[in-house]
């Protein structure tokens, strides 16, 4: 994540950002699908641009879309709050209710193709790793700090207790758009497509 320290996080959980920030300072978006499974974006919008729309294609119409969005015009990362503390109510819900979930985050750092898998589910984990690869994507494992393997991180409390975090470095998410910002994040380019295209075949139902 593009904080990675929850130390540095202004917010502890959901309950503190909602009494501080005005409501039209972020969004909720979310969809119920009929597959068992949920693609997440925690930090979406302007706190790590490009995972909200990222997530949201890759669920498409089978899978549960979960985003929360940071709308403020600047300083969108004080509504980052880590995954370990992540609990607003209708992600947990959402999440609660899934057999596998795959969140999408951003990182700072990285080169421009590479992709970091983290998270408890080693199954999906290896699968999602193998299709990326093939479709052209350098996979690797980060620092122990973004290896979602703690069970209180949000990938992690599904049904099953163990889910699959990815860590896109902003250079690669920049390439998948025009640009970053709110306007560009609508045109996606066509390594967007490619990226959600082997996504969703790595959640194709006959995997699991």
């Amino acid at each position: 994540m593009e904080l990675e320290d929850k130390n540095m996080d202004t917010y502890s959980n959901f309950a503190e950002l909602r009494q501080m920030e005005p409501k039209d300072h972020y969004a909720i978006h979310l969809q119920f699908g009929t597959s068992g499974v949920a693609v997440i974006a925690p930090h979406g919008g302007g706190i790590e641009p490009g995972t909200l729309e990222i997530a949201r294609a890759v669920a498409g119409g089978e899978h549960t879309f979960y985003g929360f969005e940071g709308l403020k015009s600047n300083q969108n990362q004080k509504l980052h709050i880590t995954s370990t503390r992540f609990d607003e109510p209708q992600c947990v819900t959402a999440v609660q209710s899934a057999d596998k979930v795959l969140a999408i985050h951003g990182c700072s750092d990285g080169d421009e193709s590479t992709i970091y898998t983290g998270g408890l589910d080693k199954k999906l984990k290896l699968r999602i790793e193998k299709v990326l690869s093939a479709a052209g994507f350098t996979v690797e494992h980060p620092k122990p700090v973004l290896q979602g393997r703690d069970s209180d991180n949000i990938c992690n409390r599904g049904t099953t207790r163990c889910g699959v975090q990815l860590e896109l470095p902003k250079n690669l998410r920049r390439r998948m758009f025009a640009s970053l910002d709110r306007q560009g994040r609508q045109r996606p380019t066509q390594l967007f497509e490619e990226f959600v295209a082997a996504l969703r075949r790595a959640l194709e139902p006959e995997h699991f």
